[in-house]
């Protein structure tokens, strides 16, 4: 089967490539690439107006399953995801039973192999049950088809325990993706500060997130390994990464739709659905993320997508659980806080959700060239409108823009040259 994409706009970073450009898509690669494609037995796409980038990466999202399937199963988590505009998607290992053995492992990836609608590429745990104790079998994880490690939703406290493990993922090629909250100082509900005193809820220091990466940049400097630093949140943070990769330590790094577009202020609005870990942080810090991603501190724009269920979040600010759902809004919400603002360009925001994931991880994806897979992710650039509840696909909704008005919506998704969304 042919698809051809007549008169889109081709934003590939690689190639430095913004312009109108037509696209032949012949089983599941990309076949041909030019001005002027003729239409011939092909299947046309008409993307007058919308732009053609990189099939999306999100290398943080949760699933729930197996065990929280309440809140998100492995299939409707890939419908929100492709609705969104992803074609590859790393869920976390912060799941019942945890994926620290080949067997869940499998489990997971052949579920995702029978919704078959998007790359669903696991991380595996770091240590056996997330306990931050005794570490997986790495290599055996790798071949059962894990992309990488994480305890995502627990810190590793010890640090002999993640030196080790840093040492046992580099020796093979991958790495450690580290969730930074160094736990003596992490109690509390919201970013501390005045909003979590006059609502009085704990308030959680930002230094739960630096002394913890801090720990871990020093780690990779000193014995010259990898280290990736999850949902980075403060300005510390960034300051942090950008002075180790001037010195050239091998420190990635990643953040979220959230953490540019909101401050602590939006738990004013949104209540239990603007809370999540780490917080939303104050306007410096929202400014130093933005800056981050502009100056290539940040490498990657991720969703940590959290779905939970309306009754586990209508227990309170205090007791509710932390995250919020991000497949379908990371685009237009970067669109809209990023792009419109003049902060970044569309071949910026390539980089952080596209091409940047893809060589982090390893994936021969995240560029749009002759004889590439036709991973594809094609949107109207300027739609507006307030984004509904009725909207989403998740099985959750918990999130903090309903009501808020964006710029930008998916119109096709196409993985692997199949229309797997269409608007």
């Amino acid at each position: 089967m042919s698809i051809l994409l007549k008169n889109g706009i081709l934003v590939d970073y690689a190639s430095k490539t913004e312009k109108k450009l037509d696209v032949l898509i012949e089983g599941n690669k990309i076949s041909k690439i030019a001005e002027k494609i003729d239409e011939l037995n092909n299947e046309v796409i008409d993307c007058s107006g919308l732009y053609i980038m990189p099939g999306m990466i999100d290398m943080h999202c949760h699933l729930r399953e197996p065990g929280g399937e309440h809140k998100e199963t492995i299939e409707t988590g890939s419908k929100s995801a492709v609705k969104g505009g992803f074609t590859t998607i790393c869920p976390m290992p912060n799941t019942n039973p945890t994926p620290d053995s080949a067997f869940v492992l499998e489990k997971i990836i052949n579920e995702a192999k029978r919704v078959n609608l998007l790359n669903v590429l696991p991380f595996s745990s770091v240590t056996k049950g997330e306990k931050g104790e005794e570490l997986v079998d790495f290599k055996s994880q790798l071949e059962a088809g894990a992309i990488a490690f994480s305890d995502d939703g627990m810190p590793v406290e010890n640090a002999a325990t993640i030196r080790k493990a840093m040492f046992e993922a580099n020796k093979l090629g991958s790495f450690i993706s580290e969730h930074c909250e160094e736990k003596s100082v992490s109690s509390g509900a919201i970013n501390a500060g005045p909003i979590a005193e006059k609502l009085g809820v704990g308030g959680v220091l930002p230094e739960t997130e630096e002394i913890m990466a801090a720990r871990d940049i020093v780690i990779a400097e000193t014995n010259n390994l990898h280290t990736h630093i999850c949902h980075i949140s403060t300005k510390t943070s960034v300051d942090m990464i950008r002075s180790a990769k001037q010195r050239g330590v091998k420190v990635t790094c990643e953040t979220c739709p959230h953490y540019y577009s909101f401050t602590v202020e939006e738990v004013l609005k949104s209540d239990v659905n603007a809370k999540m870990n780490p917080p939303l942080r104050e306007e410096k810090d929202r400014l130093a993320i933005i800056e981050g991603i502009k100056d290539g501190t940040i490498d990657c724009i991720i969703t940590d997508h959290a779905p939970h269920a309306s009754e586990e979040k209508a227990r309170g600010l205090a007791k509710a659980p932390n995250g919020i759902i991000g497949f379908e809004t990371a685009l237009p919400a970067t669109i809209t806080n990023l792009v419109v603002p003049g902060y970044i360009s569309y071949l910026d925001m390539v980089r952080v959700m596209s091409y940047n994931p893809a060589k982090l991880l390893g994936l021969d994806k995240g560029v749009i060239a002759e004889g590439k897979i036709a991973d594809l992710t094609i949107f109207d650039p300027n739609e507006e409108y307030i984004y509904t509840e009725d909207m989403i696909v998740s099985k959750s909704h918990n999130t903090p823009w309903i009501g808020k008005k964006l710029k930008g919506k998916v119109a096709y998704t196409i993985v692997s040259g199949r229309v797997v969304y269409e608007k």
